[in-house]
């Protein structure tokens, strides 16, 4: 998902930069949506490795 954030962040620059506003501020607006999804996934696979760490010390002791 990271990938794609990037991909379109790349967009939004060069659109941007040939002139085109509409399609460089759609390509920023998904790509802003993208890394913010990446962001909250991320969070949440720390907190549920995190958990599961501590559950198979649980098991094992």
């Amino acid at each position: 998902m990271l990938k794609w954030a990037i991909i379109f962040a790349l967009i939004a620059l060069v659109a941007g930069g040939l002139g085109f506003g509409g399609v460089a501020a759609g390509a920023a607006g998904i790509a802003k949506v993208l890394f913010g999804l990446f962001l909250i996934l991320a969070v949440v696979f720390v907190v549920l490795a995190a958990l599961g760490v501590g559950a198979a010390k649980k098991i094992l002791d």
